[in-house]
């Protein structure tokens, strides 16, 4: 039997937590549209349930989930920001950068991001191909076959989902241990993909209406690279608060958004749970004030018609 005192101190921290969560959104997360695991409205749902006001959808290279999302919430009622996470090339390094309040209909948007998927699927292939030379008994249609699902149009697949199927068969333990031993760069199965530059990027969305942001820099290892970039692509904001990042990088960044009068943002990099493990962290887990927000927007807004 619950104790009476138990269950009212237990309701009264969940009561405190929700309050705290009030006024807060998380600017980075991804759904089935790419390499999450669950449906757009799902995250919608679960942002909703975590007290948040506002979650962005920032799946890779396509927005083909932002409308399931948006609609979810409208059931909801919670703010749902139209997002994206370019993948980019510079340093060596794969850049991403993150574009907020962007024209999901916008047609020169969508062929560029179409043309970013298209460079990814002939990667996957050479993949697979790789993997097998290592003897490994895996194929693309057991890739798609892992997905339990039809691919809907314009989504984006890559190397989490064959890291799905390599641990379904035993060749790795998790998802990072199936990067660590054949898919992350420098390893057997790794083959690099024609990416653009972050300036690119940053160009693409501002033409599409948007406000573009350089996701989790320090996930970099190279300070002096996301300054060039900064430099270069001169984005509007730089992503702070993120799942990998520590108080050192939180602190660090935020002089760095401060020095180059950048917009501080954050999220969770949300992706749902695989083998049991969430990644990069659970929804809500880091985030920023709404006033965040009004100024993505304030932003976005001077690109449009650019």
């Amino acid at each position: 039997m619950i104790d009476e005192s138990e269950s009212k101190s237990f309701y009264t921290k969940e009561l405190l937590y929700m309050d705290q969560r009030q006024g807060r959104c998380d600017l980075h997360t991804h759904s089935q549209a790419s390499d999450g695991m669950q449906p757009p409205a799902d995250n919608v749902k679960l942002a909703k349930q975590k007290g948040l006001s506002a979650v962005a959808l920032t799946d890779h290279d396509t927005v083909a989930g932002v409308a399931e999302a948006q609609q979810a919430g409208k059931e909801f009622e919670i703010d749902v920001v139209a997002g994206v996470e370019i993948s980019t090339r510079a340093g060596g390094k794969d850049i991403h950068i993150l574009g907020y309040y962007v024209n999901t209909e916008d047609e020169q948007f969508l062929q560029r991001l179409r043309g970013l998927r298209e460079a990814r699927d002939e990667r996957n292939h050479l993949i697979i191909g790789k993997l097998q030379e290592l003897g490994l008994d895996i194929s693309w249609q057991e890739v798609l076959d892992e997905l339990g699902r039809p691919l809907e149009p314009d989504e984006s697949i890559g190397r989490p989902h064959m890291a799905d199927v390599l641990v379904k068969k035993g060749y790795a333990v998790d998802m990072r241990d199936a990067f660590d031993r054949y898919l992350a760069e420098g390893k057997p199965g790794f083959v690099s993909v024609p990416r653009v530059a972050p300036e690119d990027a940053c160009e693409w969305i501002r033409a599409a209406g948007g406000a573009a942001v350089i996701a989790h820099p320090g996930l970099y290892n190279d300070d002096e690279l996301v300054r060039r970039i900064i430099d270069d692509a001169r984005p509007d904001g730089i992503e702070v608060f993120h799942s990998d990042h520590g108080l050192e990088e939180e602190r660090r960044y935020a002089e760095m958004a401060r020095e180059y009068d950048l917009i501080e943002t954050g999220g969770s990099d949300y992706h749902g749970e695989r083998q049991g493990v969430v990644f990069h962290g659970d929804l809500g887990s880091k985030t920023v004030k709404v006033d965040v927000l009004e100024r993505l927007k304030a932003a976005a807004s001077q690109q449009k018609g650019v």
